[in-house]
């Protein structure tokens, strides 16, 4: 999904917790965070924003995976680790 400005509250939540599912799985099967400290670093990425808030949701503009990318390997993860530029399939069976 793309980010929209138009999401109702309903569309906005679900999209909200599905980038944090994902985000949590990577940090925990790539970065070797626990349970705890990946659902707790996926809400630090992705905070709920209110609904007036100006760009509400452009996180969402690359998916969880290249966020959970960065964060474990830094900016160069496409150059020392191109085998991880695309989501494996087992994230991409997540949704």
């Amino acid at each position: 999904m793309v980010w929209r400005e138009d999401w109702s509250e309903e569309e906005y939540v679900d999209y909200l917790a599905g980038e944090r599912r994902c985000f949590a799985w990577v940090m925990r099967r790539y970065g070797g965070l626990t349970e705890i400290q990946a659902e707790t670093a996926a809400l630090e990425r992705y905070p709920y924003q209110a609904s007036d808030e100006p760009y509400r949701g452009l996180v969402f503009h690359d998916e969880a995976w290249h966020w959970a990318m960065l964060k474990i390997y830094g900016d160069s993860y496409v150059v020392d680790h191109p085998e991880l530029v695309e989501p494996s399939p087992e994230y991409q069976a997540l949704d």
